[in-house]
């Protein structure tokens, strides 16, 4: 009796549910790993029941289900990196939140141009690259310009406090003003000044994705905090 007889042929309807259920399985890297586990589960069933009905005269590749096996460990290492990238990301954003509620009630010096009249007093600090001529113009919430000056700087960090006086001695309610500064250097090229306020920290949005705080009526990230501030006493 001839071997072929009594031992069936590769099924080929098997060896399509195979190849299925590998690439099931390779698409569950979105899926959770229950999924997974399920599809391995009958990548098994199905690799050992093709294997028990091989044909010895044209045997299964091995190289194919074996392939198929580093596929399923491929996922699998995936999920698991999932996993702890979510954990990562997760602590991250534990940690900025504490981060911000931290910074609540300080004074921090943050990138902006926008400072708050207190007591007839508010401060910006500019950032001048080399000696130059340069224009303040200080405007309030409406947009309306209250104060304009010219002066000469010369280079690194200056603070610029405004007293709330406009040119005729007027003096300007408290509230949030806003300054804008351009300059030119000693050939008359214009150059970019950068300006920092400090303010106290009045609350902390941690419903945003980074949290964000709020400084003299303005939202800033923390990435736009550039020192905290101690106040004398």
């Amino acid at each position: 009796m001839a071997v072929g007889s009594i031992i069936p042929a590769t099924n080929p309807a098997v060896t399509s549910q195979v190849t299925s259920a590998t690439t099931a399985a390779t698409s569950a890297t979105g899926a959770d790993a229950s999924m997974l586990a399920k599809n391995f589960s009958a990548f098994l069933q199905l690799l050992t029941t093709q294997l028990k009905n091989q044909n010895p005269l044209d045997p299964l590749d091995t190289n194919q289900f074996t392939q198929q096996l580093v596929q399923f460990g491929q996922v699998e290492q995936q999920l698991k990196s999932n996993d702890q990238l979510s954990a990562l990301v997760s602590l991250q954003k534990t940690a900025q939140s504490t981060a911000a509620l931290g910074f609540v009630g300080e004074t921090v010096s943050v990138d902006g141009n926008t400072a708050k009249l207190d007591n007839g007093s508010a401060t910006w600090r500019l950032n001048v690259p080399k000696p130059a001529a340069v224009a303040i113009n200080i405007q309030d919430e409406s947009g309306q310009t209250v104060y304009t000056g010219n002066f000469t700087m010369t280079a690194g960090m200056q603070n610029f406090t405004w007293d709330g006086r406009d040119a005729s001695g007027h003096q300007w309610p408290d509230g949030i003003y806003k300054m804008t500064v351009s300059g030119k250097d000693a050939s008359g090229q214009p150059i970019a000044i950068a300006t920092e306020v400090d303010g106290v920290v009045d609350s902390a949005d941690l419903t945003q994705a980074p949290p964000v705080l709020s400084v003299s009526g303005q939202d800033y990230t923390l990435d736009k905090i550039k020192r905290v501030v101690r106040k004398s006493n």
